[in-house]
């Protein structure tokens, strides 16, 4: 089938005019694509941890792209227009963030943060204000506030989902797109779009070993699709 585009974690095939195979490759990016490598299995720990986390956020009232899950590495999901945003919640100070205003990691902040950046690998997706989101029209005020409230909304729902499963959620990246004027959470939600720390140790279970050099990327990343395979109280 004939690739219609190829990122660095993800390819995607048309499916006619309203669908869309998403394939979960197993390359490994950070720091702007300037670090490479390959997480042995990366692609089907995060196609199958979307899949679940899709599912439960639509059973909860969020609208995302998900369809169904077509194979360890696939998914089907609707045809959107993506934003040309990145959305980030933050509950603990955590890389870049920690780097930017010389904070110490995990450090938990007074209020959830909601920060925006400009989707754009050239200019290394630099923070962007909301002003700044709507004097370049790049959404509408309606629409970024409904973006804003949707992922406080997830952000709610995931440190539900992920707290009696032993894992803390830090910070996560979102990505949304439109469909016939309605805003759906769309991209993938996965250990390579989140920080997940163990309960525990601390330690974490993240893309962050992948950054980090620390080791144990691929069990990391097992771990955290068994835990989230499990019902709580198996973890």
């Amino acid at each position: 089938m004939e690739k219609l585009y190829e990122g660095k974690a993800k390819i995607l095939y048309p499916e006619g005019e309203d669908t869309l195979r998403v394939y979960f490759k197993d390359e490994a990016t950070a720091f702007n694509a300037q670090k490479r490598g390959l997480i042995p299995g990366k692609g089907v720990v995060n196609n199958r941890v979307s899949a679940v986390l899709f599912r439960y956020l639509e059973g909860h009232g969020v609208k995302t792209h998900f369809l169904e899950e077509l194979s360890e590495r696939e998914m089907r999901v609707l045809r959107v227009e993506i934003l040309p945003l990145e959305v980030i919640l933050r509950f603990r100070a955590a890389g870049s963030f920690a780097k930017r205003y010389g904070v110490q990691e995990g450090i938990p902040l007074k209020n959830p943060l909601v920060e925006f950046s400009l989707k754009s690998d050239a200019l290394g997706d630099p923070l962007i204000c909301p002003e700044a989101i709507l004097a370049l029209g790049l959404a509408e005020e309606e629409e970024l506030a409904q973006v804003k409230a949707t992922t406080l909304r997830v952000g709610e729902l995931l440190r539900a989902f992920f707290a009696p499963r032993g894992l803390d959620l830090i910070d996560f990246k979102l990505e949304f797109g439109k469909r016939n004027g309605e805003i759906l959470l769309a991209d993938e939600i996965s250990p390579d779009t989140m920080r997940l720390w163990d309960q525990k140790t601390g330690e974490p279970m993240d893309k962050d070993r992948f950054r980090k050099d620390l080791g144990g990327v691929e069990e990391a990343y097992q771990e955290v699709l068994r835990r989230v395979l499990s019902e709580p109280e198996k973890v």
